[in-house]
């Protein structure tokens, strides 16, 4: 009698082990065959279930699309380009500008003789073709680092589809960090030479402050007050007149080549600056998108493996679940 009741209770408990749970689309199967019996049967499909705020038509609608586009925008990398353009469109079109003014100073005032500015002339016109380049390279290279954010907050937040990374798209956004990293050095540079014209220049208008003061208050004469532009290596020291004193000074400072040029140093100054500051900007960005994609791979890896077992585990209990069944 026993062996008996045993075999039962095995038996019930696998009748419950393969009943199947039974979901609200199946009860509504259910409950149309049996209000319409005489109808003709139909084949259904399963229909995977929807997620998010979607009409039942199973269309986005415009403000969800809207959101969603709205939340894969690199804000901050956004940021940083439009700093890094206006800074390069500064430094290389008020600096071009400058240096062509610069260099009619020279041949008007201070080195009437062609010879003793021309390797000056020719460093100018070489700098003004780096400008160029310049400015080329950086409205490219802001563009590469603007798509590479958009990749970047796309998959971290997994907006299109199922997010992926690769080991060379961290290996380009390692090199992204490290070529940033140089160009930011390289920038600290050029903001530090950018300064020099400036202070010259400063110089210059000080010296003109000074004398139009004598002449104000009445206490001396200016005559006596120079300005050699020698000293500071531009030109060599056998060029004629190589400075400028008193009267013919002050008009130089009132000409308006000398008041363009000295602002738009300035303005090129504060561009470079603008520049670095992006740059400083870009690293800490591209660097905080290298840790998220090195993480995120790992994450990645570790559900790859726990799919892998759980399929290998859900093998074995339906190998089990065979082998009892043809034993019982």
């Amino acid at each position: 009698m026993k062996p008996a009741m045993e075999t039962a209770a095995e038996e019930n408990t696998e009748q419950s082990q393969e009943k199947k749970v039974i979901t609200r689309p199946e009860m509504e199967i259910g409950r149309y065959h049996w209000m319409y019996k005489s109808s003709r049967p139909h084949q259904y499909h399963h229909v995977p279930a929807l997620r998010g705020n979607i009409s039942p038509l199973g269309n986005q609608g415009c403000f969800e699309c809207c959101i969603k586009c709205l939340g894969g925008v690199p804000y901050a990398s956004l940021v940083a380009t439009i700093l890094c353009f206006s800074g390069v469109a500064l430094f290389c079109g008020c600096g071009h500008v400058a240096l062509t003014g610069t260099v009619s100073i020279l041949e008007q005032h201070f080195s009437t003789n062609t010879s003793d500015h021309a390797l000056l002339s020719e460093v100018i016109q070489l700098m003004q073709y780096v400008i160029y380049g310049i400015a080329s390279f950086f409205f490219l290279y802001g563009i590469i680092l603007l798509a590479e954010g958009f990749y970047t907050t796309s998959a971290v937040k997994e907006l299109h589809g199922e997010f992926k990374t690769t080991a060379c798209g961290r290996c380009i956004s390692g090199m992204f960090v490290f070529l940033t990293y140089v160009l930011g050095v390289a920038w600290l540079g050029v903001f530090g030479f950018s300064a020099v014209p400036v202070f010259m220049f400063y110089n210059i208008w000080s010296t003109c402050e000074v004398i139009k003061s004598l002449q104000t208050n009445m206490t001396a004469s200016g005559d006596q007050i120079c300005v050699d532009i020698r000293q500071y290596g531009i030109i060599p020291w056998n060029a004629v007149p190589g400075r400028a004193c008193g009267p013919v000074l002050e008009n130089i400072c009132n000409t308006n080549e000398f008041y363009m040029s000295y602002h738009l140093f300035i303005v090129a100054c504060a561009g470079a600056g603008a520049t670095v500051m992006s740059l400083i900007h870009f690293l800490m960005i591209l660097s905080s998108n290298w840790a998220y994609l090195k993480d995120a791979s790992k994450m990645q890896a570790y559900q790859d493996i726990k799919a892998k077992e759980e399929q290998e585990l859900q093998d074995i209990q339906s190998r089990s679940k065979e082998q009892l069944n043809s034993y019982t």
